[in-house]
């Protein structure tokens, strides 16, 4: 259920989604990037951002990066 109470604080939803999914949260510069894991994730993250707070994902986050592979 979106939440329509007014403006979400960007901190409630980093905290939402990385609670939902096991991404990261990198900063840079005092702004928060977020890391995923693949490209279907990074479309699950974006459509539960959009669905449960009507905000798009680069509203909250300033990128988004793909993780890289372990070596």
């Amino acid at each position: 259920m979106p939440i329509r109470r007014g403006a979400v604080e960007q901190d409630y939803i980093i905290e939402r989604v990385t609670e939902v999914f096991q991404c990261r949260i990198l900063w840079s510069e005092g702004r928060p990037c977020l890391e995923y894991r693949s490209a279907r994730e990074l479309e699950q993250i974006t459509e539960y951002v959009q669905a449960n707070f009507e905000i798009e994902l680069l509203d909250v986050f300033f990128t988004a990066v793909e993780s890289l592979p372990a070596d």
